[in-house]
């Protein structure tokens, strides 16, 4: 058994990133070798990344990613804000937003088995769920690609991408915090999703009949109910965030130019977060503890 230093301890440390007493015992259990203490830590993060797998995950950044007229926006989950804003963390997250775009690689299942410095992407989150101690996923990511490109950032949480046709970097930036603020479904009431309207209609639908009205007054509500959502999610029927009284349609035509693709994520959407109720878990915890003495 080869002698476990201080200096083989700090090795496998500075390797792993883990505490300096997990390494002096995963030395021990290899009998010294590094390489086998590596191999047998990474079988123990796969377990422990398992474990934590079944743990929503509804925090996180995301991350945007660009080289020459191609950027990917990247949503990088993890169960806690404060991971979210560790550096371990954020150096993968920005990684595999490279990664997945120097592939062109938008399918989160492939995205995992890319190379990450001799690894996949996916051994590389399993180290890092073992190391931070929390389920960290890859969740989606989307290209956008244009001749003019800007991307905004709201803290963490938010992030843009915008392509236009004509215009100047000032504008496209402007335009890209704009759909950061006011969430635009689509660029024009023309693209708004059907299933969308449809939702719209129903709902100004139900509203207008609870009114009483003759069915003629009541069909006029409902297409101006609906009228007016369009105008409100279309991005270049929204008043600009910097100027209400200006249409976003009327400042990009004032440029001679037009949006010809945004993406918007916003961190966490869709998923649904566990409503934690703590007084009932420390409730639960000393419920447990007496029934064990």
């Amino acid at each position: 058994m080869a002698e476990i230093t201080a200096s083989l301890v700090k090795e496998l440390r500075d390797r792993t990133g883990l505490g300096m007493m997990e390494c002096k015992k995963a030395l021990t259990e290899a009998s010294g070798d590094i390489e086998t203490a590596i191999d047998n830590l990474r079988k123990s993060g796969q377990a422990k990344a398992a474990k934590k797998a079944g743990s929503i995950a509804a925090e996180g950044a995301i991350i945007v990613a660009q080289e020459g007229n191609t950027a990917i926006l990247l949503e990088v989950n993890s169960q806690t804000d404060f991971v979210a804003r560790d550096d371990n963390f954020a150096a993968f997250a920005n990684k595999v937003a490279r990664i997945a775009l120097a592939a062109r690689e938008t399918d989160v299942t492939r995205i995992a088995g890319l190379d990450y410095d001799g690894q996949t992407v996916e051994e590389a989150r399993v180290a890092l769920v073992q190391k931070i101690g929390e389920n960290i996923q890859v969740r989606r990511a989307q290209l956008v690609e244009g001749a003019l490109l800007a991307s905004y950032i709201h803290g963490l949480k938010i992030g843009v991408v915008v392509a236009l046709e004509g215009g100047n970097d000032e504008l496209a930036r402007d335009v890209a915090m704009h759909i950061a603020a006011a969430k635009p479904e689509a660029i024009a009431p023309e693209d708004v999703s059907p299933a969308l309207i449809a939702k719209e209609r129903e709902i100004a639908a139900a509203k207008a009949a609870e009114s009483g009205k003759p069915a003629n007054i009541v069909e006029k509500m409902v297409e101006g109910s609906v009228k007016k959502y369009l105008s409100e999610v279309s991005l270049v029927e929204q008043a600009f965030v910097k100027d209400p009284d200006t249409k976003v349609g009327a400042l990009l035509a004032k440029s001679g130019a037009k949006v010809v693709q945004f993406v918007r994520l916003e961190v966490g959407e869709g998923i649904a977060k566990k409503e934690v109720d703590f007084a009932a878990e420390v409730a639960e915890a000393q419920a447990a503890a007496a029934a064990n003495k």
